[in-house]
């Protein structure tokens, strides 16, 4: 085919090599015109050269596997990380199965593909009918398919976020090259701009040759993603098993970090993640309030939850300050900053007085006075009742002490 990766990976090769050699041949250039014998030895050099990048198309169409054994595997191991991860009896049921292909498909098409819609319609009546059927075993298959489908559209989304991220980059370093005389600085400077010519077509091309040679990753833009993870999550949540998605997020530090200096678009499909997820933390523990307090396993339970929690504030307080909220399009209505401000001065409280509430009310006044654009989460007043306990205490250790 014209665009597979047999006929693109040594046209690659071919330039990268032909760019280092032109490269490396500048200073045999001079030298051959002094020496007849460094000219036989570079006109050798160059043929052989020449008759090596003849050979590259067959060798590489030799190692080319047949399209079907490319795919097989790797649709393989993502069936198993599916139908794996639905777990015990169930996972091997036609339920578990039939939702584990739609969320895969879902996952793998386009969003302008005019198929998305009915599978994703689809994938959500087969969902819904579960829940409304009201049997546990049903509302088990729906968790742990969507657990899994959820962990693997995350770990899809930080690649894409730090592969958007690259691309954002700009362009390359400029190779500096000095003890030349006029001459071979110019040799030196075509060479230069010759590689990093290269380099830019070459990554172009290289990352056209990998989107069709693996069709699974065209529909899986950043953004895409993101939207897929929050209407996961609600199914996760409507399901009853939100804290899944809850302790995933919180733990996403590094698709965090790199949200901090995301494209607006997709800044703004992660907070809406993040929003959500923030109300579902919330909520963890509250169904043990009535529970035995002497049971040490619940103890343990509660401070994983406040872990979790305290995560989630350090891991995505930095995007929700530094996000492009917008005027035309915002990315939360007022009603819905708000309420989330309340959400989160609700969740800090619940936090360690001495020592976590210091760290995430420390990182807020941080982000939330170095951005220019935003001013919100203010969380102010949360922050002067922390600084207000921390004085009382303060007060009374003094105080006992004289």
């Amino acid at each position: 085919m014209e665009n597979s990766p047999s006929a693109i990976a040594p046209l690659l090769l071919r330039n990268y090599l032909t760019s280092i050699f032109i490269f490396a041949d500048k200073s045999l250039v001079s030298l051959s015109q002094k020496y007849k014998l460094l000219q036989l030895l570079r006109c050798f050099i160059v043929s052989s050269f020449l008759f090596f990048l003849s050979l590259l198309p067959a060798f590489f169409s030799s190692l080319n596997p047949s399209p079907e054994s490319h795919d097989r595997p790797f649709k393989s191991a993502r069936d198993d990380t599916y139908s794996g991860a639905a777990g015990g009896g169930k996972g091997g049921s036609g339920v578990s199965r039939a939702l584990s292909q739609l969320l895969l498909i879902m996952n793998d098409i386009p969003v302008s593909s005019r198929k998305y819609e009915v599978v994703r319609s689809l994938a959500e009546k087969l969902i819904d009918e579960n829940l409304l059927e009201g049997n546990r075993a049903f509302r088990e298959v729906n968790c742990a398919v969507l657990s899994a489908a959820f962990a693997s559209s995350l770990s899809q989304l930080e690649a894409a976020a730090a592969e958007q991220g690259r691309i954002g980059d700009g362009g390359e370093g400029v190779v500096v090259v000095g003890g030349a005389g006029e001459s071979d600085s110019y040799v030196c400077n075509k060479a230069s701009r010759l590689i990093m010519g290269v380099k830019y077509f070459g990554r172009r091309a290289w990352r056209y040759a990998k989107s069709r040679s693996d069709p699974s990753r065209s529909g899986r833009s950043a953004e895409k993603l993101a939207a897929e993870l929050l209407w996961l999550a609600q199914k996760m949540a409507a399901s009853g098993c939100s804290e899944e998605a809850v302790c995933k997020w919180a733990s996403a530090s590094d698709l965090a970090l790199l949200a901090v200096s995301a494209e607006p678009r997709l800044q703004g499909s992660l907070v809406k993640v993040s929003a959500f997820l923030i109300k579902e933390a919330k909520e963890m523990g509250k169904n043990d309030e009535n529970s035995d307090e002497r049971d040490p396993s619940l103890g343990q339970h509660h401070v994983r939850i406040r872990q979790t929690k305290m995560k989630m504030l350090m891991s995505w307080l930095p995007l929700l300050c530094r996000a492009n909220n917008g005027t035309d399009a915002p990315i939360l209505s007022l009603g819905e900053r708000a309420e989330l401000e309340r959400t989160l001065e609700e969740i800090i409280s619940t936090l360690d007085e001495e020592e976590e509430q210091e760290c995430v009310l420390s990182l807020w006044l941080h982000h939330f006075t170095y951005c220019p654009t935003s001013d919100w989460p203010n969380l102010r007043s949360c922050y002067t009742r922390w600084y207000n306990a921390s004085r009382g205490r303060l007060m009374l250790a003094d105080t006992s002490i004289h």
